[in-house]
């Protein structure tokens, strides 16, 4: 267990009318994710230079794929849009903290920001369990900022497992 304390969730009036924006883009594709395709509601956004280059959304059960969360398939749309596996500077937006396998997915295509709506208290590899992102063992490390329309994002993973059970 490491010693240091993961950063504090900025106040909501921290983010910017972009990142809202983006966010509530990121809050469709979950319902979309829910709605259409029967899987957990996760949406996620990938903006460079202000421009949308990639969205997803959770697709593991449509396409049988353990890795189809919703920042993978955000990633593999922006790389295919840019011809580019590397996304410096980028900012990725998703509906949950990203878990282990999404945040090294981040930090190998070198994102320079992720900002993320509920915390996940059991895999959460943005600061609440993990420190992944922001480890000085990587070469690169992927600002974190959570907390953006948490309450959304929360209800709708909630009701979604609550309807489930």
């Amino acid at each position: 267990m490491s010693d240091v304390l993961p950063p504090p969730i900025p106040a909501e009036s921290s983010f910017s009318d972009a990142d809202h924006a983006f966010m509530a883009r990121a809050l469709e594709l979950a319902a979309h994710a829910r709605d259409a395709e029967g899987e957990v509601p996760v949406g996620a956004v990938l903006v460079v230079d202000g421009r949308v280059v990639g969205e997803g959304w959770n697709r593991n059960i449509t396409l049988n794929d353990p890795t189809a969360h919703a920042e993978i398939q955000a990633l593999r749309a922006g790389g295919q849009a840019l011809s580019n596996y590397r996304f410096p500077g980028a900012t990725l937006y998703v509906t949950l903290e990203p878990c282990a396998m999404c945040s090294m997915a981040m930090v190998h295509a070198r994102i320079g920001r992720v900002v993320y709506g509920a915390t996940d208290p059991k895999t959460g590899a943005a600061g609440s369990v993990f420190d992944t992102l922001i480890s000085d063992r990587h070469n690169h490390r992927v600002i974190a900022e959570g907390g953006l329309d948490a309450e959304r994002a929360s209800t709708m993973l909630r009701e979604f497992f609550r309807a489930r059970r």
